[in-house]
Formats: structure tokens, C-alpha cells, sequence
């Protein structure tokens, strides 16, 4: 079991947070087992502002994907379908209890340079 972190714009980090969205969506998924995210928002805040448990892993086709995670996925099925466009295998961290920082982080806490385009190995 790992910890990755994930580049997540903002409007859906704070879905994340707020418990609203309940998975995250990836065209990639890590070789190793996850069980834990640390959330990077990208620009303008540039932080990692917490962390949440992955449940499950599913792996589908697109629409197949939407069809079990519609209800809570936080994304319009529009921007949804755009993001895995020519893709035939979708990925969808499924997301559990999530941790807010009282104090938001640096990636220069983890040791890290820049975002990374899809997630970087934590542990």
C-alpha cells in the first residue's frame, strides 16, 4: 500500500474535501497499490491542502464508468466524456474519508520540485 499525490484543480479539490465527490478520475492509474492521495491543487493556490482514502479501484470503459459513478462524481458528464476522449479504459479512484489541513503544505514538504503532470510515489 502507497501514498500518491495528484495534481486536482481547484473546483475539484474542494469537492473532494467537502465529501461532495466521491471519486477521481484518472486516464493513468498508479502500478502499485494506493491507499491514500494527498491533494495538490494546482494554480492559483499551488498547495497541498490534505489528504483522502482510496476504498477501491475501478477500471471500465468510459461510459461504463460514468454509469457507476454519475451520482457522486462531481464532474458534468460533458467534461467527463471530454477528458477521456479516444480513451478506451477509464480509472476512477474510488475516495473515503478525507482529512483537510488545518495547515496547507508545499511540495518542497514532500520534496518535490514541481507538479507532476499525472501523480508522484509519496511512500
Amino acid at each position: 500500500m502507497c501514498t500518491i499525490l495528484l495534481s486536482i484543480k481547484p473546483e475539484y479539490s474542494e469537492r473532494i474535501l467537502s465529501g461532495e465527490k466521491k471519486f477521481e478520475f484518472r486516464r493513468k492509474c498508479a502500478s502499485r497499490s494506493v491507499n491514500k492521495i494527498l491533494i495538490y491543487t494546482s494554480a492559483p493556490k499551488m498547495k497541498v491542502v490534505g489528504e483522502v482514502e482510496v476504498t477501491d479501484i475501478l477500471k471500465s470503459t468510459p461510459s461504463d464508468l460514468w454509469n457507476q459513478t454519475s451520482p457522486r462524481a462531481g464532474i458534468s458528464r460533458k467534461k467527463f466524456m471530454e477528458y477521456f476522449s479516444q480513451k478506451e479504459c477509464a480509472y476512477a479512484y474510488q475516495l473515503g474519508k478525507v482529512t483537510r489541513f488545518k495547515k496547507e503544505k508545499t511540495l518542497a514538504d514532500y520534496g518535490i520540485a514541481k507538479p507532476p503532470q499525472s501523480f508522484i510515489y509519496i511512500d
